[in-house]
C-alpha cells in the first residue's frame, strides 16, 4: 500500500508528536505507511478539507470524526 499524501505535512505529527517519538512511530506504520483510509485525520480532511482537520485529533480517534463534520 502507498503512504499517505498527508504524512509530509500531517501538523499532528510534526507538532503535536514531537515528545512521543515512539508512539508516533506506531500510529505511522500503522496508518501513514499503511490503512491510512481508517485514519481519523484523513477522513476529516476528506470529508472537509485540511483546514478543518483538528491539530490534536488523533488517527485512532474515529468517534469523532462525525463530530466535527457536523460541526462544519
Amino acid at each position: 500500500m502507498a503512504d499517505c499524501k498527508l504524512t509530509p505535512g500531517c501538523l499532528f505529527f510534526n507538532d503535536q508528536m514531537a515528545n512521543m517519538p515512539g508512539t508516533a512511530e506506531i500510529y505511522k506504520k500503522k496508518y501513514c505507511a499503511g490503512e491510512y483510509a481508517d485514519c481519523a485525520r484523513y477522513l476529516v480532511f476528506q470529508a472537509i478539507g485540511r483546514e478543518n482537520v483538528p491539530k490534536d485529533l488523533f488517527p485512532n480517534q474515529q468517534e469523532k470524526i462525525q463530530l466535527i463534520i457536523d460541526r462544519k
